[in-house]
């Protein structure tokens, strides 16, 4: 095998740098799942693939989304007769690290799969529990800085990979070059808050507003927002919903993207709640029981308007009956 293609989050990050580990594979490239899931990236038997969407053919796929099991059971193939591993751990990483436990990994790893499983799972206990910095929320943080351009990125992430590999995580985290980008996104997160107090809302029927809707399709820019910071504007909620245009080649489209969280003040609840469940029952896409995604394709502004409100509302009913 040749090339690692893997998710460019935090979770694929450490995945990579596992993987690379135990096989000795350089080559890294990052991706989205919506562009694996439209087979819109070459993926061959010479690649090992890692959190994101089974691929037409591969040579090792790492997952545990259970949308993407969902999935193959759709299409009727058999996980365990694909090469690799998949299991509903909290993170990739944690698949992975599972996967390869025969070899002599260095007694850090451990280490970044736990950042890996706590971050990817946002399996926090309050807001004081999650706004504590540690190594692995700094390299989140300086993974979700927006770039002026795709490579400075991907060069980051690589070189991010190469050293988690060697190094501890704390070591990683002090390095100059992730503590200058990790106060820029501190400024970043200032500025993200404001924009969140402009576009979230609740909608009528939700008195006990519930669930934040973080609308940014009015402006002409792709948002760069992280939606849990809007825990932070309503600490109260129990979930947030951010709905957003989907972008080509730079270009705003009328099609639309939905991702939602359960908040913190579900973590210790016995509750039913499922948002992964809800993005398949509308056929949108897939997720965790904590976190899903999806898309829809609109043909025009208006039915994007339409549409956008419609779903908003599939979304809180289902979120209200589970």
């Amino acid at each position: 095998m040749k090339r690692i293609i893997t998710h460019a989050d935090f979770d694929g990050v450490v995945c990579a740098a596992l993987c690379s580990k135990a096989t000795g594979i350089n080559y890294i490239m990052f991706t989205q799942p919506r562009l694996v899931a439209e087979a819109r990236i070459s993926i061959t038997k010479d690649d090992i693939v890692c959190d994101l969407p089974y691929p037409l053919e591969c040579g090792l796929w790492f997952d545990h989304h259970e949308g993407n099991l969902e999935e193959l059971k759709y299409r009727n193939i058999d996980p365990s007769e694909i090469k690799g591993e998949f299991a509903l751990e909290e993170s990739c990483a944690r698949v992975v690290f599972n996967y390869y436990q025969d070899m002599d990994f260095p007694d850090f790893y451990a280490g970044i799969v736990d950042e890996a499983d706590m971050i990817d799972a946002f399996n926090y206990h309050s807001i004081e529990d999650w706004r504590r910095t540690t190594p692995g929320k700094i390299l989140d943080s300086t993974i979700k800085l927006k770039e002026e351009s795709a490579d400075i990125k991907w060069e980051f992430l690589r070189n991010l990979v190469r050293q988690l590999r060697d190094r501890p995580i704390d070591k990683v985290a002090n390095m100059p070059s992730v503590q200058k980008r990790y106060r820029i996104y501190k400024n970043e997160e200032e500025r993200m808050l404001k924009e969140i107090k402009q576009d979230a809302v609740f909608l009528e029927k939700d008195i006990e507003r519930n669930l934040i809707i973080l609308d940014t399709t009015q402006h002409n820019h792709r948002p760069n927002i992280l939606k849990h910071l809007a825990y932070l504007v309503y600490p109260d909620a129990l979930a947030v919903l951010q709905i957003s245009n989907l972008y080509e080649h730079m270009t705003k489209t009328n099609h639309l993207s939905f991702s939602m969280s359960l908040s913190l003040n579900m973590t210790d609840n016995n509750h039913n709640k499922n948002v992964g469940d809800i993005m398949r029952t509308l056929n949108l896409g897939g997720g965790h029981p904590g976190a899903g995604a999806g898309t829809i394709h609109c043909s025009s502004k208006d039915e994007m308007l339409k549409t956008k409100d419609r779903i908003a509302h599939e979304i809180y009913d289902l979120f209200c009956e589970q």
